[in-house]
């Protein structure tokens, strides 16, 4: 019996030593590439605060349009309402005070991107771990974007 296990001894250790070598090492920072693009860090700032998208420059609310924002309404009633409620959570994220919290051009990167968004936004991926439910593309034109978030932004939308 002895000597059984002095023979299967050296198999015993060289199988674990494989095994810790081949399964080891991971935390020295040869995946942090991965867990960079993972976690987002690899955004600019700019990407970080106003999303990832066609939209590249910050966009200013400032007088809002009423035409802009009623045809706003009208592409949000028609396009988003399926899934988002201004006060209360739904398929989506409740979107009342969205321009409060949210930059314009993040807004529409939403709107125009939402695939890119949710894979590599930080945001966008803490959206889709709690809504379960990633944001459909609706193909609009930045134009009806800015309209939306026009909407979004005026005294309409409350």
């Amino acid at each position: 019996m002895k000597n059984q296990i002095s023979k299967l001894l050296p198999v015993i250790i060289i199988i674990s030593l494989a095994t810790m070598v081949g399964c080891g090492g991971q935390e020295s920072g040869s995946n942090s590439e991965t867990e960079d693009s993972a976690n987002g860090t690899e955004l600019t700032d700019f990407q970080l605060e106003h999303g990832i998208g066609p939209v590249t420059e910050p966009i200013k609310l400032e007088d809002i349009d009423p035409a802009l924002a009623e045809k706003g309404a009208q592409l949000f009633e028609t396009k988003c309402s399926a899934c988002h409620k201004m006060d209360s959570r739904y398929v989506g994220p409740p979107l009342g005070g969205i321009t409060d919290t949210r930059t314009p051009a993040f807004i529409m990167n939403m709107i125009l991107n939402p695939e890119e968004m949710v894979d590599k936004h930080p945001i966008g991926q803490a959206l889709l771990q709690e809504y379960m439910t990633p944001m459909a593309n609706q193909n609009l034109s930045r134009e009806e974007a800015r309209a939306i978030v026009a909407y979004l932004a005026s005294d309409m939308a409350e």
